[in-house]
């Protein structure tokens, strides 16, 4: 996609509502020309500047037209630069549907305006300095999350948590180049030349805060994607009734039939502290048909790529002969439940089963919690838990800029420790890694960086 350039003084407009039906739908307007643009399509005309962030009743209609209405709403002013963008904003409340918002849209280009780009408001907000990037791709983080994780996540980044430990990095890499011009241009200074462990020091105290923040990676790519925990077992041991039961509505049949589950089935669980992606699939056993085999081959496409696997099963031994029927196509942790328990008068041993175990009933709901609790660690153990004050990286930009700032700051401390060239020829490492952080902070307006970014944004934002 092609954006057009990044220093604009025109006036754009778009639809800030997602489409479709809805009692109430919001058009944007943002740049130096809203107060002319807006006064042509709406009457009573109003008294320019309007009283920020109040709305006002008022008649919308085609530009110079006020006989041709187009609907009655509500429009709001938000001057410059206390505003989302920095610039003038007007905001107009319609009536929502599909008709409606865009034909006032379509009224203020012929006003005047031109139809924005996707993530152009968010864009000029960074350009105008009320946002950083980072932030303003929290924004489309909190709009497209789909859990409590990516949630929490979004609102953490937008906070500016992220921003600050990256301005904080960035500052600690200006010391060391400070250190290193010091070391120098005044070697006979004070005390001589400067000891070169103090900016060894530095540097490694950089390079740890950088595996901090990429150690969240796994983290933040189960709380987007979620855990996917697979049901596995023979048939007939329960399966498709747990999930049931998990989900909380029947999303599988159940049968007494051995083979009814012939394909995986995925329902996502909101749970803390990530979701979980939980997958019913075909039992495993010897001597299926062609038609359930092709079931078997794609429960164990997902075994191989499991987080955590629970075994079904309703007895010990049968748990234990399911989990090295599993073994066979997956490393992930296996959390076993005994089925059924409530058909049976006493708890099964478990003490010889080699992972935690819980008793389960679909039907009474026994263990649900235990097991959840048992999934919930095991997961905890593939994917890390994130250090609550640490900010999460989210996206592979910010993962890929960390990571080349961290070959740039390795590659300086090798060189720097062995002594083995020039101060200056060695900077040329440090002065990369400032560079990378820079770009991902969006200090430096970059052409291609911004055209990733707010590519991805949807209209109106």
């Amino acid at each position: 996609m092609v954006r057009a350039p990044h220093v604009r003084d025109d006036t754009i407009v778009a639809t800030a509502t997602a489409p479709g039906l809805g009692a109430v739908a919001l058009v944007r307007v943002s740049g130096s020309l809203v107060e002319q643009i807006c006064s042509r399509v709406v009457s009573p005309e109003p008294d320019w500047p309007l009283r920020p962030r109040r709305a006002t009743r008022c008649r919308i209609h085609a530009p110079d037209d006020a006989v041709a209405v187009l609907d009655e709403g509500l429009i709001t002013f938000f001057p410059s630069p206390h505003s989302y963008t920095g610039e003038h904003v007007v905001e107009l409340g319609t009536h929502g549907g599909a008709y409606v918002p865009q034909a006032v849209c379509a009224a203020l280009v012929e006003a005047g305006a031109r139809p924005a780009e996707p993530g152009e408001f968010t864009e000029r907000a960074v350009l105008n300095g009320k946002l950083d990037l980072l932030r303003a791709e929290a924004v489309a983080d909190l709009i497209e999350a789909r859990s409590r994780a990516m949630h929490r996540a979004a609102i953490r980044q937008l906070s500016g948590a992220l921003s600050r430990r990256l301005v904080k990095l960035r500052e600690t890499v200006i010391e060391i180049e400070a250190l290193i011009a010091y070391d120098i241009d005044f070697p006979e200074e004070d005390n001589g030349q400067l000891p070169r462990a103090r900016i060894l020091d530095v540097c490694d105290w950089l390079i740890a805060q950088v595996d901090m923040l990429l150690a969240t990676v796994p983290s933040a790519i189960l709380g987007r994607e979620g855990a996917t925990v697979v049901l596995a077992g023979a048939p007939n041991t329960g399966k498709s009734s747990l999930l049931n039961a998990l989900a909380g509505e029947a999303r599988v049949i159940v049968s007494d039939i051995p083979g009814t589950t012939r394909d995986a089935v995925e329902v996502l669980l909101e749970h803390d502290p990530w979701p979980i992606r939980l997958v019913d699939t075909a039992g495993l056993r010897d001597g299926a048909d062609s038609v359930e085999r092709l079931g078997i081959e794609v429960s164990e496409r997902y075994l191989s790529r499991a987080h955590v696997v629970i075994v079904c099963a309703e007895s010990a031994d049968a748990l234990q002969r399911a989990a090295k029927a599993v073994r066979a196509w997956t490393q992930a942790p296996i959390v076993g439940a005994f089925t059924k328990v409530d058909l049976i008068s006493r708890t099964v041993e478990t003490s010889a089963v080699p992972f935690p175990v819980a008793q389960v009933s679909a039907v009474r709901g026994d263990g649900l919690h235990t097991l959840l609790a048992y999934v919930t660690t095991a997961i905890a153990g593939t994917g890390g838990v994130a250090d609550p004050d640490t900010p999460v990286i989210t996206r592979a930009r910010h993962r890929a800029a960390l990571t080349r700032a961290r070959e740039e700051l390795v590659a300086f401390r090798q060189l720097w420790a062995a002594c083995a060239l020039p101060a200056p020829v060695v900077a040329v490492h440090v002065r990369a890694a400032g560079a990378f952080l820079d770009e991902l902070i969006g200090v430096v307006d970059v052409e291609d960086v911004f055209t990733r970014v707010f590519s991805t944004f949807c209209i109106g934002k």
